[in-house]
């Protein structure tokens, strides 16, 4: 099947017990064993498995081209049972411009704990090359990546990491399986914030990890997930497959009206540069042409002058919502190093914008005016 096929049906029949086409949303915490001491409905306690989760957990692992999937109450919490997964003395490699957040977990949690790690520019492969070392164990790849949009080569990458004895873990939250399928690239894992493109609709909270069921990386994140019992509910299970659904016009849309945005932005007076794999001016354009079908709805742009000036510029917004999070039907403008904090890296003149299905042009007057 197709994937905009897939989006509707995987993980989503008729509810047999009454023909629904919509599912239901089963809110038991337990389920009846047979006489005999069974689970004839597959179900124990929801901590260890959910009808809502199992079909969520489906449709991932089908569009993600996977045997399993994982979800969890956060993208957060899925990449931290990555890194349980993993055991004390084990090596990391993640990007040096990732996601604060997980830049946070590695360093404030799991740096405690006893894995070792460093920070490096994916984008240069002779540099992961350099980084490399007999303990690695897992690669923990961003692209595009937050709030940069650095574009990584995921099979040259994957092709680095195998030699070495790692595995490489791809957080696709930003492309989706939509405009980009890690795990036919070479990925191992692929960790997703289903909070934002896949839930899209900025009213549900989740995360998920798709790979190999057969895989002993995959079980031991399998056993976490069951253990610790960091679980999203069947409703916010519901809501994400319900969003799964429209995901594959809504990931166009978002490309299309951040292209015309991107394209506005590059040859404003006010701009310094634009931060977007859709422009032939990326650095990343080759690349992301080669392993994604749009280049996605995220763009970051540093305008002329410093923090002052950029903060200027997101409060004169009036169609963009200044807030943090991504992949909704509103955009949202974001000065990142505010949010970031102290130890940001991310330029003070940055603006990072998530666009959404209002009308392209409506968006450009609105920018226009706050740029002014």
């Amino acid at each position: 099947m197709r994937i905009e096929t897939l989006a509707v049906h995987a993980g989503q029949e008729p509810d047999p017990a009454t023909g629904a086409v919509t599912p239901p949303i089963h809110l038991s915490t337990t389920f009846e064993r047979a006489p005999d001491g069974s689970y004839p409905h597959g179900h124990m306690y929801s901590r260890t498995s959910n009808p809502n989760r199992a079909a969520l957990e489906a449709s991932l692992a089908a569009l993600e081209g996977g045997t399993g999937a994982a979800a969890f109450a956060s993208g957060s919490a899925a990449a931290m049972t990555v890194f349980q997964a993993l055991a004390p003395g084990d090596h990391v490699l993640a990007p040096d411009d990732v996601y604060h957040g997980t830049a946070r977990l590695l360093r404030e949690t799991f740096v405690p704990w006893g894995l070792a790690m460093d920070f490096v520019d994916m984008t240069d492969l002779a540099r992961v090359q350099a980084a490399l070392r007999p303990e690695t164990r897992l690669l923990w790849v961003e692209t595009p990546s937050n709030p940069l949009l650095k574009i990584t080569d995921i099979a040259a990458l994957a092709t680095l990491a195998h030699a070495a004895g790692a595995l490489v873990v791809c957080d696709n939250t930003w492309a989706t399986p939509i405009l980009q399928r890690p795990l036919a690239l070479g990925a191992d894992l692929v960790v997703h914030a289903t909070t934002k493109y896949l839930g899209g609709h900025s009213d549900v909270l989740g995360g998920g990890v798709v790979g190999d069921e057969a895989s002993e990386f995959f079980r031991r994140v399998r056993s976490i997930q069951t253990t610790g019992g960091a679980v999203p509910s069947p409703f916010e299970c519901w809501l994400v497959l319900r969003g799964i659904r429209t995901l594959p016009y809504r990931m166009r849309a978002h490309s299309e009206n951040a292209l015309a945005v991107a394209r506005f932005l590059n040859g404003h007076p006010a701009v310094e540069v634009v931060h977007y794999p859709g422009l032939e001016t990326h650095a990343g354009y080759a690349v992301a042409q080669r392993q994604m079908t749009l280049p996605g709805g995220m763009i970051s742009f540093q305008v002329r002058g410093d923090s002052t000036r950029a903060m200027a510029v997101a409060a004169q917004v009036r169609v963009f919502t200044r807030a943090t999070s991504l992949g909704g039907p509103e955009s949202l403008i974001e000065h990142r190093a505010s949010v970031e904090g102290p130890e940001t890296r991310t330029p003070q003149n940055l603006l990072r914008l998530s666009i959404g299905l209002e009308h392209h042009d409506d968006l450009i007057e609105d920018l226009a005016q706050a740029l002014q």
